[in-house]
């Protein structure tokens, strides 16, 4: 048994100098520096996103499932958070749509391109890929009551025309909001943890390998923060650029915030899809469906408190067709995903709805 003991590992040096080299770059910022610096900024990004993945994959391996999964999740959107929440209070009441664009495009992103993209690539490698059913259905559940609750029962309220919620509505919807969501993390990590690990054990050497030291845990989780602000604000820096090349396409507006939020998303997306390669489809779904309910979750409390603080209107209501987009996906995820077996015709379906909601974006 001791030949099989693996030396308890150490954080490799890339990890640690990609997120100083994205800091670095934003302290250049202040040197105004030349378009050319545009894309050293993307470079510095994507080092920060990849560096933020492995110090997320040691937290996970050091507290097991589901904690390590739910950290990477819930990191991400107290971040993303943050930077809604700075970006309207500097921009005044024409950002009260903001959040509301930002969570919907997370949440379309998440559960047609990030599970469809996992459902496909590990069916190609698998043929079939298994899950705990219970724990996905749980996830979907609480996904449906708040996005519906949150995004398209205010056009239908009658106290105020929508797309909005009277200030009694918003408060009410905010503690909801924030009461299924702290209900979904006490079922994932108390009452009911065992829905959310694999059904079966996976005989490769990532299982058997000894665990990080709490130092090294520590580390990578303060290393994760400082990675994933770093992408934030990146992704901020980029903004500009981005919005240039959005309208010299002459495309709407709100393909910029599909943008942001494919950014902001891609530590979890690419640490979903290492899952899905190495056979984990539950870890993957754990970090997928926890990411769409942690953005919707903290974003919606946190941006209704600075709306009733300010006393902006804040809009939630999406329309016609974006809530047409929004009920498909949640019914197509509750039938791909209600067996507890995925082949990559799920995947593919996922993606497709999920290329029809950026085409439909780009041309309304």
């Amino acid at each position: 048994m001791m030949n099989r003991m693996k030396r308890t590992p150490v954080l490799p040096l890339w990890s640690l100098i990609a997120p100083l080299i994205g800091w670095a770059m934003l302290l250049l910022l202040w040197l105004s520096p030349g378009v050319a610096y545009t894309a050293l900024l993307a470079l510095g990004m994507l080092g920060c996103v990849l560096a933020a993945v492995h110090h997320a994959e040691v937290i996970a391996h050091r507290v097991g499932e589901p904690y390590g999964t739910l950290v990477l999740a819930v990191a991400v959107t107290v971040i993303e958070v943050a930077l809604i929440v700075s970006l309207m209070l500097s921009g005044g009441p024409s950002t009260t749509a903001l959040a509301r664009d930002t969570v919907f495009a997370a949440v379309m992103i998440i559960l047609n391109g990030m599970v469809g993209l996992c459902l496909l690539v590990g069916g190609s490698r698998f043929g079939e890929q298994s899950f705990g059913l219970y724990g996905v259905s749980a996830s979907l559940a609480t996904l449906a009551a708040i996005a519906v609750l949150t995004m398209v029962l205010p056009n239908y309220t009658t106290t105020i025309a929508g797309p909005f919620y009277s200030v009694a509505q918003l408060g009410f919807i905010a503690v909801v909001s924030v009461f299924i969501y702290g209900t979904f993390v006490l079922v994932q990590t108390v009452r009911h943890r065992d829905y959310f690990l694999p059904e079966e054990a996976f005989e490769n050497e990532e299982v058997h390998a000894a665990p990080p030291s709490v130092r090294i845990a520590l580390a990578s989780l303060a290393l994760l923060l400082t990675c994933l602000t770093a992408v934030v604000l990146l992704a901020k820096a980029l903004a500009p650029a981005i919005e240039a090349a959005v309208a010299a396409a002459g495309a709407p507006k709100a393909v910029v915030g599909v943008i942001i939020a494919a950014v902001v998303l891609l530590p979890e997306g690419l640490a979903a899809l290492r899952a899905a390669r190495a056979n984990r489809l539950q870890t993957s779904l754990n970090l997928a469906l926890g990411s769409a309910l942690a953005s919707i979750g903290l974003t919606i409390p946190a941006v209704a408190m600075v709306s009733l603080a300010t006393g902006w209107t804040l809009t939630l209501g999406l329309d016609t067709k974006s809530s047409v987009l929004l009920l498909l996906s949640l019914f197509v995820a509750t039938l791909s995903l209600g067996t507890g077996r995925t082949t990559v015709l799920q995947g593919v379906v996922h993606l497709v709805i999920f290329a029809t909601y950026l085409f439909t974006t780009v041309i309304p």
